[in-house]
């Protein structure tokens, strides 16, 4: 897999692009990361076999609070942008709500422009001359505004503290509770509290990433209120014990963790 920076004008908006080739078949166990993704398969899509289906050509993956295994058998080329928690909302006009807990058709909300970059993404020889073609969309896209900087300050706040209370961060947002959860929900496609049982197991997955294997002490730093409660929350997120966990696969938390 390769990691690619965004250009500059958009790295604080997209986190990074990755590209991924195989011939060979695999099955990955994925949990939830916390950020909206647009995909385009170049190759042969990927199958989900927790929903049924496979990805389209062109897929959108919004936030999702359970495990899935992504499937091949091969001839696979992917290319990815990874959206930070609230910006996907910048590029397309479809609210992030409508496709939390799915991985929608990117064709499915419409978008003429939209379905044109695809075409030419899918038409392209080159993957990164291809995200060059995705930047070039995305750049004509952003419109900065105030609620999105609000929303990304609290969510700064959130990923410091996991365990921050919603009044806080609607404090730091300069908005009543009532309108934070309104706007939060709109930007990031979940409520915040929904998003902080993410953050929360994003943060243990970093702290065991890093080498930590004590549970009461990555239950307290990661904002559980006790062992069992983080016991019983990481199993939600990835199907697995954090012990039984470690026998199958290595940590790796995508949210506290810059790959670029």
């Amino acid at each position: 897999m390769k990691i690619i920076k965004p250009r500059e004008e958009l790295r604080k908006y997209v986190r990074y692009y990755w590209v991924l080739e195989s011939d060979e078949p695999f099955s990955v166990l994925t949990f939830p990361i916390g950020c909206p993704q647009l995909i385009f398969h170049r190759g042969k899509p990927l199958f989900v076999p927790e929903l049924g289906k496979s990805h389209d050509k062109f897929t959108i993956s919004g936030q999702v609070n359970f495990p899935a295994h992504l499937q091949t058998d091969g001839n696979l080329e992917m290319i990815v942008a990874v959206f930070y928690p609230h910006t996907i909302s910048l590029f397309i006009d479809t609210p992030p709500s409508t496709f939390y807990n799915l991985e929608i058709s990117g064709y499915d909300i419409e978008n003429s422009r939209l379905n044109e970059i695809a075409t030419q993404i899918f038409d392209c020889k080159d993957s990164f001359d291809s995200i060059l073609i995705l930047e070039e969309w995305l750049m004509t896209k952003f419109r900065p505004s105030l609620n999105i900087e609000r929303i990304g300050r609290s969510l700064g706040k959130l990923l410091l503290n996991p365990s921050t209370a919603i009044t806080a961060l609607a404090g730091t947002a300069c908005l009543s509770k009532k309108q934070y959860e309104r706007i939060f929900r709109e930007y990031v496609g979940m409520n915040p509290k929904e998003y902080a049982r993410i953050v929360k197991f994003q943060k243990a997955m970093r702290m065991m990433q890093c080498g930590e294997r004590n549970h009461a002490g990555i239950a307290a730093a990661s904002g559980y209120s006790d062992q069992s409660h983080f016991i019983r929350e990481f199993k939600s997120m990835t199907g697995h014990t954090p012990k039984s966990l470690l026998s199958i696969c290595q940590p790796y938390s995508d949210l506290f963790t810059t790959p670029v």
